[in-house]
């Protein structure tokens, strides 16, 4: 993409309005726009963040055999007076009368949904187990939205859903996801890490949830940095063998990882004084069993080996898509702007052409932009050198490719990383080699 041609609208002020780090970037960089309370509208820079934490959940999502669903925003509220939820949910529920005076909501969760879809399809165990997901907009009308997308209104967030014939097999499930979160965090960039949840009434204890580690955290936490020092990418685990998950989530759970509310003094006593860690942290995703609750109360069953009705045992696993947008940027920036991880950045690199009037700049340029016009952002900008390397920082791009007279007489230029910001001299032909080779 060329800047000058492109709708990436940066801001010299910091906005008022904006109270932390990631508000404040998001909007200096253009990311997203605020149309009314807690609602925003996500621009190319942000929307680009935006689908590539999504594909990454997919792919993961995909390899442990979930399938991907796309369920309304909104629902009959038939489906949650069959629930019993429709009346307990709360003012945060967005009730609404079509024309025709029937009862409907903008969903805040799907649970209701998916069984309903799982019990038009699904009679016998044969089809169990089932486990779907989606990756779709929601709402729930927080009565003092802010922090811009960390606490809006309308958020963009993968649910998924499991349905199994036992809680033997729901704990297997439950395994695979935890693996896939773990996964598609490293992948993501992020050291998420996840921490033992209630679970209300059902009780037990399969339910985490995921905190990144960031200053400006809702929650105290402490865990053992030996956990955040594990290769979940690398670790051999086979999904089709529930012993070799649960040998997984033997050695992921012997790590100690705790909010304030979990914390247990004599378990933290244990871990190495050199590997104790504590901070703040925001949770950017849960994974939860719920057993029979939807099913029972929805009266969805199907037909066991021995022809007795069961109701499957349910888990619901959530990552807030746009809100670790944001949980990224807190954790990841410096006074001048963003860091992104180079997994989910807009652009993985900036052109910055420091010689608009010279010919031989811009030709070097045009020929590093068109070896990968998709990832790399070309400032052809008529603009002080300053004003580029400003932006560029704020922006937060993994790397800056800067192209001088002077450089380009010697057939080189200078690249710098944005996260530690390392500085060499490059030959123009090795460029990209350069970056895929120092990837910190």
């Amino acid at each position: 993409m060329r800047l000058s041609s492109s709708f990436l609208p940066t801001l010299k002020e910091v906005p008022a309005e904006a109270q932390i780090v990631s508000h404040r970037f998001m909007l200096r960089t253009g990311m997203v726009r605020q149309m009314s309370s807690g609602i925003y509208a996500w621009l190319p820079a942000g929307l680009r963040v935006l689908n590539k934490i999504a594909d990454i959940v997919r792919e993961e999502q995909e390899a442990i055999n979930a399938q991907e669903v796309l369920m309304p925003t909104l629902q009959s509220a038939d489906l949650w007076k069959r629930s019993g939820r429709y009346d307990a949910y709360g003012p945060e529920m967005l009730r609404i009368v079509d024309r025709h005076k029937r009862d409907l909501l903008y969903g805040p969760t799907n649970e209701e949904m998916i069984t309903d879809i799982f019990d038009q399809f699904v009679t016998s165990y044969k089809g169990l187990p089932a486990l779907l997901y989606q990756i779709q907009w929601k709402f729930r009308d927080e009565i003092r939205p802010r922090f811009g997308v960390m606490r809006g209104r309308e958020f963009y967030m993968k649910d998924g859903y499991s349905f199994d014939v036992d809680y033997d097999s729901a704990v297997v499930t439950y395994h695979k996801m935890m693996l896939a979160y773990l996964r598609t965090f490293q992948r993501i960039g992020v050291k998420a890490i996840p921490m033992l949840a209630d679970t209300g009434p059902i009780g037990g204890d399969l339910s985490h949830e995921f905190i990144i580690l960031a200053p400006t955290g809702e929650s105290g936490i402490f865990f053992d940095s030996a956990f955040a020092d594990q290769n979940w990418l690398e670790m051999p685990v086979d999904i089709a063998d529930k012993d070799s998950l649960a040998s997984f989530f033997k050695r992921m759970t012997s790590f100690y990882a705790a909010t304030d509310e979990k914390h247990d003094e004599a378990e933290w006593d244990k871990v190495p004084v050199e590997r104790k860690c504590e901070g703040r942290g925001i949770e950017v995703g849960q994974i939860f069993y719920f057993g029979t609750k939807y099913t029972e109360s929805m009266d969805v069953s199907v037909t066991g080996s021995d022809s007795k009705k069961i109701y499957p045992h349910m888990g619901s696993y959530g990552i807030g898509v746009s809100r670790l947008v944001a949980a990224i940027i807190e954790s990841s920036h410096d006074e001048n702007g963003i860091i992104w991880p180079d997994a989910v950045a807009p652009f993985k690199a900036v052109i910055i052409n420091l010689g608009m009037k010279d010919q031989a700049c811009k030709d070097v340029c045009e020929s590093l932009y068109k070896t990968d016009p998709e990832n790399f952002l070309y400032d052809d900008r008529d603009e002080r050198a300053g004003a580029k390397f400003a932006d560029a920082d704020l922006m937060g791009h993994p790397w800056q490719i800067i192209v001088g007279p002077r450089g380009v007489a010697q057939n080189i230029v200078e690249i710098k990383r944005r996260k530690t910001g390392m500085r060499a001299e490059v030959p123009v032909d090795q460029i990209i080699e350069y970056m895929a080779s120092h990837q910190d």
